[in-house]
């Protein structure tokens, strides 16, 4: 015996119509949400600035001091530069994982 079969008749359809309803309801509301959506007029909007606009041009920033790499080559070390950034730590490392017994 299932327990399905304890389930009486009457119920399995109240519940299958109930189901249906709530469907038909859900339908109901997309299809008005579509409607709503369809009488608006669509805009588009516009991403880029408008062509026939002429913007005065950027002016060109010129970097003063020179950028310089923080790291100076090895040549550059030779000849007396120093670097801007102190030498990075040494990796540390921790004693191995003790094997489990």
């Amino acid at each position: 015996m299932t327990m399905f079969d304890r389930v009486p008749k009457r119920s399995a359809i109240g519940d299958i119509a109930f189901g249906i309803a709530l469907a038909f309801v859900g339908a109901m509301i997309v299809a008005a949400s579509y409607a709503r959506v369809g009488d608006k007029p669509h805009v588009m909007a516009q991403a880029t600035p408008d062509a026939t606009k002429s913007s005065p041009p950027e002016p060109v920033r010129p970097t003063t001091p020179a950028p310089e790499p923080a790291r100076p080559s090895a040549d550059a070390q030779k000849a007396g530069a120093t670097p801007a950034l102190p030498p990075a730590p040494a990796e540390k490392i921790g004693e191995p994982v003790p094997e489990r017994k």
